[in-house]
């Protein structure tokens, strides 16, 4: 049969199938006999017609149906709306305890903060700094005692606000994985804070000025930190009270809640900049409006996260509640050509990281060792003027650049290129096998001159990744989580199609699925920055301080000896942060390829061919 006449024959039916598939809802029994008839027309098109628009056109259609039949399909629109009115109330709504303690611990430790304040007056020095109190003492001298909210830029203020804003509550967030201990502590610290400020004024006889002026943001502000004290809680209470399930199982479950609620306010953290520096400056503003914009603050977060969870719980969640049956470990398999939201993502990259970690973590040490080692015995330079680490846990990453650059050590990154050229290899060859043995791919390269091209692009994709880690610009690094997965999806693609193939699918799958690779990549980002910040500050100086305690050196050769291990530990968790990146991408590119081009579906549609039998006797077509 022609394909001409083929298409005459069916189009009417097939216009039919769009109709009725562009419908909210499909009655079960059609939608199955759509299917059936789709899979027959497609698997006779891609036997007869496999060149052919017509076959496109088909396997189009019948994505459609397997995306109606398996709900896989939302727009993003809808999947949004469902994440504010259903997701994330029932999150707060049982994780409503945890809201309970946080928010007590903070009122209570702002009263500690006003009553030590009131008992010794040197108290808010201690907390706030001399300098804060110095500078405020001669803004009230001068007749403006908020005159520290109007002494910047508006939208320097508000990004530079809202950052570290961002910093401090997912600070608080991730510390919860500390038994609990380290977000209950920040909050007891902003608590005390809060507390001893506002006495401060009371006593310098601005109180309702202060209140006024302070509170415009900080409704929505210090309400956050609390919700991001509740999300911290969340997440440590699973390692606290793992109730039946394994710690490690009760903890995935808990993180998962605290996370989504740690999304659910970055866009309160948003707002309150906004108002902290284009508004809260405007101290003229009548005292009456500023107090009904505070109420106004106050009745959307007591709605929104008191009041509209519990009606929600009363009127019945329209999605039922979700089962956390999770499979053991050791028995999870991993799906390739599976669509897959950024949870499923986040989960298996990082158990397929645990997994392969020992051997990662083995030749990954040995390539930082030698970083070092060339560093500070075949360059001969001066640790210390090369390389400088930062005290504070908020500006470490500001560090990470000095390791793949500088203008006296041209050599690193060259050395960089290649290593991280190396660590993409190893991630593409090992998913490249075992989605080979699961779907039976063929080979995607059968000859040296191929997989040479395949080196030489990822040579060259690793070389702009390395380059974007080398900008010395605190705004490029906070750019990483956004262009470094389109980087991710890059390389995969290059060693399993071509250098030009890869760049073209790269964009597809990025911007097709932007909303999904930026929730998975800043979860990454973020866990990234707290273990490399607060685990140097804490783990590593404790290794400092045994090995001085037992090795006999002068002063000098320790700092030697410390300067070698801060660039070790540094290149090596930066390393690791690039291969959970590399790993998200390449299950990434798994699931949007299944999107684009169904692949699994396919095959499913292959195997339908085999129904054609009866008792082993083909039946008559």
């Amino acid at each position: 049969m022609k394909e001409t006449q083929f298409i005459e024959q069916n189009k009417v039916k097939w216009k039919s199938f769009e109709s009725i598939l562009a419908k909210e809802t499909i009655d079960p029994e059609q939608l199955r006999d759509i299917f059936l008839q789709v899979t027959d027309d497609l698997s006779f098109a891609r036997t007869f017609y496999p060149n052919r628009s017509v076959r496109v056109y088909l396997n189009g259609l019948a994505k459609e149906v397997f995306n109606k039949t398996h709900h896989h399909k939302k727009t993003q629109s809808n999947r949004l709306l469902s994440f504010w009115t259903e997701e994330l109330p029932r999150t707060v709504y049982e994780s409503r305890k945890a809201f309970r303690l946080s928010f007590f611990i903070f009122v209570g430790a702002m009263l500690i903060g006003a009553f030590s304040s009131a008992m010794d007056p040197e108290f808010v020095r201690t907390i706030l700094g001399d300098a804060y109190v110095n500078m405020t003492l001669d803004n009230i001298a001068d007749g403006d005692p908020m005159r520290v909210y109007k002494e910047s830029k508006e939208m320097g203020m508000s990004v530079g606000i809202t950052l570290n804003n961002l910093m401090v509550a997912f600070l608080t967030f991730l510390l919860g994985i500390v038994y609990l201990i380290g977000s209950i502590g920040i909050l007891i610290s902003n608590g005390v804070m809060v507390g001893s400020f506002q006495y401060f004024f009371y006593e310098q006889g601005f109180l309702l000025e202060s209140f006024l002026t302070i509170w415009m943001h900080g409704t929505l502000e210090i309400s956050a930190i609390i919700i991001a004290g509740a999300a911290g809680i969340t997440m440590g209470r699973g390692l606290v009270f793992p109730g039946t399930y394994s710690r490690a199982k009760a903890f995935q479950i808990s993180a998962k809640r605290g996370l989504k609620i740690m999304i659910g306010i970055t866009p309160i953290f948003v707002l309150a900049g906004f108002i902290e520096g284009f508004i809260t400056r405007h101290t003229e503003i009548p005292n009456v409006l500023r107090a009904l914009f505070i109420l106004f603050c106050l009745a959307f977060v007591v709605g929104y996260f008191v009041i509209y969870p519990v009606y929600k719980k009363r009127k019945g969640f329209e999605e039922g509640e979700k089962s956390y049956q999770l499979q053991p470990d050791n028995l999870h398999q991993f799906a390739f050509y599976k669509i897959k939201t950024s949870g499923e993502l986040f989960n298996d990259s990082f158990l397929f990281f645990s997994r392969h970690f020992g051997k990662m973590a083995f030749l990954f040490f040995v390539f930082s060792l030698l970083y070092v080692l060339f560093n500070g015995f075949v360059m001969e330079v001066v640790l210390k003027e090369i390389f400088v680490f930062e005290d504070s846990p908020f500006e470490k990453l500001k560090e990470i650049p000095q390791l793949f650059y500088n203008v006296n050590e041209k050599w690193l990154y060259p050395f960089n290129v290649l290593v991280y050229t190396l660590i993409s290899l190893v991630i593409c060859f090992l998913f490249e096998k075992r989605a080979q043995k699961i779907t039976n791919e063929e080979v995607s390269h059968n000859n040296a001159l191929g997989l040479m091209g395949k080196v030489i692009g990822i040579l060259i994709i690793s070389a702009i990744s390395v380059a974007l880690l080398a900008f010395n610009n605190f705004l490029s690094i906070l750019a990483i989580p956004v262009v470094l997965p389109f980087l991710c999806l890059w390389t995969f693609g290059t060693y399993k199609l071509n250098f030009f193939q890869a760049l073209s699918k790269a964009f597809t799958m990025y911007f097709g699925n932007f909303s999904n690779i930026l929730g998975l990549s800043f979860s990454f980002f973020l866990i990234f920055a707290f273990f490399y910040s607060f685990n140097q500050l804490a783990l590593f100086w404790l290794v400092v301080d045994m090995l001085a305690w037992n090795l006999s050196l002068d002063q000098a050769s320790l700092d030697i000896l410390v300067n070698m291990l801060l660039i070790l530990f540094a290149h090596f968790n930066v390393i690791l942060g690039f291969t959970l990146y590399a790993i998200g991408g390449a299950f990434s590119y798994y699931s949007f390829a299944e999107e684009l081009d169904a692949v699994n579906l396919l095959d499913k549609i292959d195997d339908i061919s085999f129904d054609n039998q009866i008792r082993g006797i083909a039946k008559e077509v």
